[in-house]
């Protein structure tokens, strides 16, 4: 195979030699106003069968303990950096970290983010303060998301702007699912079958 290979490479080369080199124009879009982004992004992301709540910045504690309590979820696992407003009253810590096993058993996880796209409803995580490493939302089975409005970006160009292509990205549109050749869709396979954003105005 390698051997193939080389000898395509060697053709190649052989073809361009001597050609000038052009210079490639790179004028992409990386950035766009979008009127409406909060309420697009809250609509995308209900489209994919997220639990949805847009609230005031006064509201996002009530709200995250109805959200909570709503699950029953009482073992709630907490990544370092989360702001404490946000913290439930007895929050399980990701430090030493914990196991896929110990992750599996907890009631559920809550983070922020790093970034959102209103365009597809699609939230990024990059392992920064508040988000902890990926198994924290892939494993457990159900995911609470606090995504403030500054966070929100147009579309993908926007998002891959203010991302950093080093840190370990979780991109997440919606609850985990699949499907298999005749439709039938499945979720919780590779991720949690819940989630609920809170979007902060």
């Amino acid at each position: 195979m390698s051997g193939s290979r080389e000898l395509i490479l060697t053709r190649i080369r052989a073809a361009v030699a001597g050609a000038p080199d052009v210079e490639i124009t790179r004028a992409y879009r990386t950035t766009r106003d979008l009127p409406g982004a909060v309420e697009l992004f809250a609509e995308r992301v209900a489209d994919y069968r997220a639990v949805v709540h847009v609230v005031a910045e006064e509201e996002v504690t009530a709200t995250i303990t109805a959200a909570l309590a709503g699950r029953g979820a009482v073992r709630v696992v907490v990544p370092a950096g989360l702001p404490p407003e946000w913290t439930p009253p007895e929050p399980v810590t990701d430090d030493p970290s914990l196991s896929a096993a110990e992750l599996d058993a907890v009631d559920g996880v809550i983070t922020g983010c790093a970034v959102a796209i209103a365009e597809t409803g699609t939230i990024v995580l990059d392992a920064g303060p508040g988000q902890g490493r990926r198994a924290l939302t892939l494993v457990p089975d159900y995911h609470l998301c606090v995504v403030r409005a500054d966070q929100i970006v147009a579309d993908v160009p926007d998002a891959v702007g203010r991302l950093d292509p080093a840190r370990p990205l979780t991109w997440i549109s919606g609850p985990s699912a699949t499907s298999d050749i005749e439709l039938n869709r499945v979720e919780g396979v590779h991720g949690p079958r819940v989630l609920e954003v809170i979007v902060v105005r």
